[in-house]
């Protein structure tokens, strides 16, 4: 899987499948986030199997999702207080990690008081 830092505690990555929930958890990753609407895409996995597993291994499960092109304050307020409340390091995903890195562009004076 391709997990790129944003920062210490911030990560980006492509779709997570159930079965990548066990190296995420291994690579220390406490929360993960979820930018992408279920049924986006014929080959996706449910955030409901990836949150179920993601339980299993301890990992904090969160569902935001955003389309592409049309994030609004409303979910960059969201994305701020989950990244605020969350266990650190947090993995937030969607299909190619895009969205994910725009809402912790946009969510920086939120998160930075």
């Amino acid at each position: 899987m391709n997990i790129r830092y944003l920062d210490k505690n911030f990560a980006i990555a492509p779709q997570v499948t159930p079965d990548a929930l066990r190296g995420l958890r291994d690579a220390g990753l406490a929360t993960i986030i979820c930018n992408r609407p279920d049924g986006e895409g014929g080959d996706q996995p449910s955030f409901a199997d990836i949150a179920s597993q993601a339980a299993q291994y301890g990992i904090e499960a969160h569902y935001l999702p955003v389309v592409p092109g049309k994030i609004t304050q409303e979910d960059v307020e969201a994305f701020a207080a989950i990244i605020a409340d969350a266990p650190k390091p947090v993995l937030a995903y969607c299909r190619t990690g895009l969205r994910a890195q725009t809402l912790w562009q946009m969510s920086a004076a939120l998160r930075e008081g």
